[in-house]
C-alpha cells in the first residue's frame, strides 16, 4: 500500500476519527483531544512501519475512547443534575464532520441511547450501527473474536429497540418552522398555543452541571415544562437573545439567559415537540465556534 505522509493522513481520516470519537464520548473537546494526542503519538512512531493507516487509527481511536469513557464513568456517578452530550455544531451543510455517518446517528436521542452501554458494548455497537463495519473489523479493532461481536451486537440491539427509540425527524427547515413557532408561543406567553406544540409525555432536560443553576431533575409533561418555560419567558431573555442554530443535525437555538447562556436542543414526534434538552454547562458549550456576542 502507498503510504501517505503523515499530515496527509490527519487530512483524510480526520473527519472519520472524530465521528467514532464523538459517538463514542458523547463529547466534541474530548473526541478533539483524543484525536490530538492519537496523531502526537503517531508522529513519534515509524509511520512507514503502519500498513493500513485507516485500521490502525480506526482501531487506535476506539481503544483510546474505551480508555476515556472508563475513566469518565466514576465523574459521571456524581455528575450534578442529568448528564448531556455537549452539542455538535452543524450548521454548515457541507461539514465534513457529517459525512461518516447518518444525522441520526449524532442526535441526542442516539447518545443517550448508548449511555445504557458499558465501553466495549459502545464502541461495538456505534462501530456496527453507525459506520456499518462488519465483524471481523470490529474484532480486529477490539482484540475480540468475530462471533463474540455479532453475539454482543445481536444482544444491544433486543436490548436497546434504536428503531423505537429513534423517531423520524422532521426536515431541517420544517424543524425550524416548529421552532419558530414554540420561540413565539413562549415569547407572547400563550400558553394554549405552547401546550399544543408538545406531546402530552414531553420531558425537558437541563444540564447545568452543578456550575450554573438548573433543574435538576427532568422536567415531566406539558402543562409543568411549559409553566417552567414561560417563567423563564417572563425574564425577557428567549426570544430577543436567541440565535437559530442547528445542532446534531436538527434545528436548535442558542439562546443568552439572565445568568447564563444555553444550547436548545428539540426531538420531534410527528409536528409535536417531544423532548428538549437545555445544556448550559460553560464546560460544554466552549467548543461552539460561532456562540454569538448579544449586547
Amino acid at each position: 500500500m502507498t503510504q501517505l505522509p503523515l499530515e496527509d493522513w490527519y487530512t483524510e481520516y480526520k473527519s472519520l476519527l472524530f465521528s467514532i470519537a464523538y459517538r463514542m464520548l458523547g463529547s466534541v473537546s474530548e473526541a478533539e483531544d483524543i484525536i490530538h494526542d492519537l496523531f502526537l503519538a503517531v508522529s513519534r512512531t515509524d509511520p512507514g512501519a503502519i500498513q493500513n493507516p485507516k485500521a490502525y487509527l480506526c482501531k487506535s481511536v476506539t481503544r483510546r475512547c474505551i480508555d476515556q469513557l472508563k475513566s469518565a464513568r466514576s465523574r459521571r456517578e456524581v455528575y450534578v443534575g442529568p448528564w448531556l452530550p455537549e452539542p455538535l455544531q452543524t450548521s454548515d451543510k457541507e461539514d465534513p464532520l457529517l459525512h461518516a455517518a447518518r444525522n441520526e446517528d449524532i442526535s441526542f436521542a442516539f447518545l443517550l441511547l448508548l449511555e445504557q452501554l458499558n465501553p466495549v458494548e459502545r464502541a461495538i455497537f456505534v462501530l456496527r450501527e453507525a459506520f456499518d463495519y462488519d465483524y471481523k473489523e470490529i474484532a480486529d479493532m477490539l482484540d475480540k473474536s468475530e462471533a463474540a461481536c455479532r453475539k454482543t451486537y445481536s444482544r444491544l440491539k433486543q436490548k436497546l429497540h434504536p428503531e423505537e427509540a429513534l423517531l423520524p425527524q422532521p426536515d431541517i427547515a420544517e424543524s425550524e418552522s416548529l421552532v419558530r413557532s414554540f420561540l413565539k408561543a413562549v415569547s407572547t406567553g400563550d400558553v394554549l398555543q405552547f401546550v399544543h406544540l408538545l406531546t402530552e409525555d414531553a420531558v425537558l432536560y437541563s444540564d447545568g452541571g452543578g456550575k450554573v443553576r438548573a433543574a435538576l431533575r427532568p422536567i415531566l409533561g406539558a402543562d409543568r415544562i411549559a409553566a417552567f418555560l414561560l417563567g423563564i419567558a417572563s425574564k425577557g431573555t428567549v426570544l430577543t437573545r436567541s440565535v437559530p442554530v442547528s445542532f446534531n443535525g436538527g434545528a436548535g437555538l442558542l439562546v443568552d439567559g439572565s445568568r447564563s447562556r444555553i444550547a436548545m436542543l428539540f426531538e420531534f414526534e410527528g409536528t409535536r415537540i417531544r423532548t428538549m434538552y437545555f445544556v448550559n454547562n460553560p464546560d460544554k458549550l466552549s467548543h461552539l465556534k460561532e456562540f454569538p456576542s448579544f449586547s
